[in-house]
């Protein structure tokens, strides 16, 4: 049986690709005769807000909308994010990082340059082979750090792996492309890249419904899956919907806000109907 969500994070009000993201995962769930699951990812406690939370639920059951079992909140399941990293720590793929964004870009500037990844120069890896007694003072005296995965020597404990990309077949994962990510900080327990894979797999999903803006991060998520030993769901990274200009649609976009096409008079059938079609406004 297929299991899909939508999992929107409560940082604004959900705009016109939001609609058509959930849409696109709702009527794969329904025709199929499957389950299709709302998940709040409101990890990030100093950004997401209770009433955008509320404003979610609210346009999604304008939009028609239902969803199987409760609405699961990720600042609901710490706990769980904390085990998944304790795991990660003692199989030695997680260390310290002490590096500021200013430490960073003086460290690649230093080295004159970086490898380029998705989003940008990749970590230069400063911390990567601090000794343990450094990292265990350092964390004592009180300095902020952050933790990240060390690809390299995960990939040397899994091997290669892949995932099945409907529409594409098998893609082989890369996750070295994003280099040693940060999967916690002081301020935010999980990253988005852990608790996203271990909710997934705590909810039995087995197709992965979300943009193409997010293809990229499965290289991640899938040797997070390996790691911590979870089933591995089928991926479905639906398109963009994009203005007149080829811009994709953002939260600061506000007059594009289900709620501000609603107060200017779009009725139900009309955002409905310029979700489905996926055509540029």
């Amino acid at each position: 049986m297929i299991v899909t969500r939508f999992a929107p994070s409560p940082t604004g009000l959900l705009h016109l690709g939001h609609a058509y993201s959930a849409l696109v995962a709702w009527k794969t769930a329904r025709e199929a005769g499957g389950r299709f699951l709302l998940r709040i990812e409101d990890i990030d406690v100093t950004r997401c807000r209770p009433d955008f939370t509320a404003a979610i639920l609210e346009d999604l059951a304008w939009l028609g909308l239902d969803w199987d079992g409760e609405v699961r909140k990720q600042s609901e399941h710490f706990a769980g994010y904390a085990a998944a990293l304790d795991r990660l720590d003692a199989a030695g793929l997680i260390y310290p990082c002490f590096c500021t964004r200013a430490d960073i870009a003086a460290e690649i500037a230093r080295a004159g340059g970086a490898p380029q990844g998705e989003a940008g120069p990749l970590y230069p890896g400063t911390c990567r082979n601090l000794p343990i007694a450094e990292r265990r003072s350092r964390i004592a005296a009180g300095e902020s750090f952050a933790l990240r995965l060390d690809v390299s020597r995960a990939l040397a404990r899994t091997g290669p792996l892949d995932w099945e990309e409907e529409g594409q077949g098998v893609i082989a994962a890369q996750p070295e492309l994003l280099g040693d990510v940060v999967l916690a900080r002081k301020d935010v327990p999980a990253s988005y890249h852990l608790a996203v894979t271990v909710d997934d797999a705590l909810q039995g999903v087995t197709l992965v419904t979300r943009g193409a803006d997010l293809f990229a991060a499965t290289h991640l998520h899938r040797l997070l899956q390996a790691l911590l030993e979870l089933p591995v769901p089928r991926y479905r990274h639906h398109m963009l919907l994009t203005d007149a200009s080829g811009k994709r649609f953002a939260k600061r976009d506000k007059a594009l806000t289900l709620r501000a096409l609603r107060e200017s008079g779009k009725t139900l059938e009309e955002i409905r109907a310029m979700a489905e079609a996926g055509c540029k406004l």
